[in-house]
């Protein structure tokens, strides 16, 4: 048990002054086995507007993507500065690692506070100009949903603001990985926004809302002790799990509603069904770390699971449904 509470990335393993070891720092800071959660939602949304064009126009989607995913790293890396200057982290010894209490790079010192920052800034400066330049291709339009991302992205752990602390990072999420990369890369294929997609957004982004939230639960106490108001700190472990499994309630009626108005073929209302299955299971498993610490990890990973599968699950029947 001891040796699951203090694991965390090796600073030998880390360690060089070439560019080949500052490069693997950097990449390894930015939490990269969570990238799914935030590629998937795009490819969703490129698939739905490439559907209706009858091709992929693979510039923009491809540009899309590598944005997506730069804004993303950008608030794991400063969300890792937030929650270190908040005492969040630097606390957090009931971690399930490495789903919950951050990459643990500060704490191991592998970079300091100042580097991961510059960092997280530099990830959000290329992000900008990708941005920039899908603008000149599909138009102002562009620039609007990139600074959306982006003030969700900073907002969500800059200090004063510190949307994950007010028990608002799940919304935020939610919106992040939801509605604003499936509907937004839908409409940089075609053009088009449209009630059938916002329907299909809404699972999508509700599973990753629910990675969030089941990650939380481990880190309650580290977290209220730090200030920072999380669902969790806030509902308790018990109004969690009620928490979790409306999401993934909500989530199933949305698809459904989905099937309803012809955004997806009627035979996925069974894969919703068995996707809220898995969600239900994962959600009766949240317990108390110090309880029952592999039962949540086994529901942690079970909700990373729902959510790629659920996302491969739409990519799939969208581009057979064309």
């Amino acid at each position: 048990m001891r040796e699951q509470t203090t694991a965390g990335p090796s600073p030998e393993a880390f360690g060089g002054s070439s560019f080949g070891a500052k490069a693997r720092r950097a990449f390894f800071a930015m939490r990269p086995k969570f990238f799914t959660a935030s590629i998937l939602p795009v490819i969703v949304g490129t698939a739905l507007g490439a559907n209706a064009l009858g091709y992929v126009d693979w510039l923009p989607a491809i540009i899309a993507i590598v944005a997506t995913v730069l804004v993303h790293a950008a608030a794991n890396v400063l969300n890792d500065v937030g929650d270190d200057i908040t005492g969040a982290d630097p606390a957090n010894t009931a971690r399930i690692y490495p789903y919950t209490g951050g990459s643990r790079f500060i704490q191991a010192g592998i970079l300091t506070r100042a580097q991961m920052s510059r960092l997280g800034l530099s990830l959000l400066a290329v992000a900008f100009a990708l941005g920039l330049w899908l603008a000149a291709i599909a138009g102002p339009m562009v620039i609007w949903l990139g600074l959306a991302g982006i003030a969700i992205g900073v907002l969500y752990s800059l200090p004063r603001i510190y949307l994950s602390g007010k028990g608002l990072g799940e919304l935020a999420v939610f919106i992040a990985f939801g509605p604003l990369p499936v509907c937004g890369a839908a409409w940089l294929q075609d053009g088009v926004w449209d009630l059938g997609r916002l329907l299909i957004s809404l699972p999508v982004g509700l599973w990753t809302a629910a990675i969030l939230l089941i990650n939380e639960v481990p880190d309650l106490e580290s977290d209220a002790a730090a200030g920072k108001r999380t669902l969790v700190v806030r509902f308790g472990v018990g109004g969690a799990k009620a928490t979790y499994l409306a999401m993934h309630a909500i989530g199933c009626a949305g698809t459904i509603a989905a099937v309803a108005v012809g955004a997806l073929p009627a035979w996925f209302a069974a894969a919703a069904v068995a996707l809220l299955a898995l969600g239900v299971k994962a959600g009766l498993g949240i317990a108390s770390v110090t309880e029952k610490r592999e039962q949540l990890q086994k529901s942690i990973e079970t909700t990373l699971a729902i959510q790629a599968i659920g996302s491969l699950a739409l990519i799939a029947t969208i581009v057979l449904a064309g």
